[in-house]
């Protein structure tokens, strides 16, 4: 590394930022450090016109044997249809609790359904999601999937037709929102809080026992929803929760996971933290290369932290696997259903 490079510089703006972040002993509790960041939160993300209207299409119904998969198209913004599975155990007694399942990168959300991307079914050994909806529906759990923008069925046309072997639109999306003022991240979770809008009026789901869960970029939308809406009742983040120095500003991301001006407040396992003292699990694969696993152990740190300020230890639980960057869910699933089954 030589002057004429860039390295120093950003390692030197990185330390510089660090030290002008708040101390928490700044704070007269950690109930006032969150309000702030709470409250800073949705400038940084954007704000986006809302579609007020919660009337849903019913696209199709399909027996699954155990449960019933249906899907559905709604709305969260003027000009912006999306699709979602509603995966629904057949063995139920209504109102019961529901999970919101957020897929990362990849084809979409027949990914983590058990669906292949034209639809058919997936036979074959699951890929780093796991076909994780259906082993949280296999739990009793009502799952919603809804297809994130950006991904599958919702690429930008002009990707979709001149750039086939791109398997996303976030670049071409997410630069062409910054230069409007918006983020990617912040539309996303726009239309995740209008998706528990949409779970909050179905007859099958009790209101009061709404969860959500992440895998990645899935996960980064994740713990913006929860930070953002009370609703969220239990969290699970997997293959994501990190820090700053560790991962997006150490190893090349996706351009969605940037978020301007994000790092000058807090670092990431401080705004993950907001989701505290709600029930909070998060998990990583030892051999993560894009959110290492020093990182992830960084972040734990930290999140204790919070929640021992909370007077919440017992509401955050992790998990470190033997595996990559991918989903386990050997503690997580069980975790939120157990987590979703009681009510405070």
């Amino acid at each position: 590394m030589n002057r004429w490079q860039g390295d120093q510089l950003l390692q030197q703006w990185y330390a510089e930022l660090i030290s002008n972040h708040p101390e928490r002993s700044s704070y007269s509790n950690i109930i006032e450090q969150q309000t702030q960041l709470r409250n800073i939160l949705p400038q940084l993300i954007g704000t986006f016109a809302t579609q007020n209207d919660r009337s849903i299409t019913l696209l199709e119904t399909v027996d699954c044997g155990t449960y019933i998969r249906r899907r559905i198209e709604c709305s969260a913004s003027p000009y912006s249809y999306f699709a979602a599975y509603v995966l629904i155990p057949k063995q139920i007694t209504a109102p019961a609790p529901a999970v919101i399942a957020v897929h990362g990168h990849g084809y979409g959300s027949r990914e983590i359904v058990g669906l292949l991307p034209d639809g058919e079914p997936d036979l074959d050994t699951p890929g780093i999601h796991q076909h994780y909806a259906i082993q949280l529906v296999n739990r009793g759990l009502i799952t919603i999937a809804p297809d994130v923008i950006g991904f599958g069925e919702r690429r930008l046309a002009e990707d979709m037709a001149n750039h086939a072997d791109i398997s996303n639109s976030c670049d071409s999306l997410s630069s062409r929102m910054l230069l409007m003022g918006k983020t990617l991240a912040g539309f996303r979770v726009h239309e995740m809080l209008k998706v528990i809008d949409i779970v909050s009026d179905m007859p099958e789901v009790n209101s009061e026992r709404i969860g959500i869960m992440g895998f990645s970029g899935g996960a980064l939308i994740a713990y913006l929803t929860a930070a953002l809406d009370q609703r969220i009742r239990a969290t699970v983040l997997t293959g994501f929760p990190n820090t700053y120095q560790n991962s997006i500003l150490h190893i090349h991301h996706c351009i969605c996971n940037y978020i301007p001006g994000q790092a000058l407040y807090a670092d990431l396992p401080q705004w993950i933290g907001l989701i505290a003292p709600r029930p909070l699990f998060v998990e990583a694969g030892r051999h993560d290369r894009i959110f290492p696993i020093q990182g992830f152990h960084n972040a734990i740190a930290q999140l204790q932290q919070i929640y021992q300020q909370h007077d919440a230890e017992q509401q955050f639980a992790s998990d470190i696997f033997e595996g990559a960057h991918e989903i386990s869910g050997r503690y997580a699933y069980d975790w939120i259903q157990k987590k979703l089954a009681i009510i405070d």
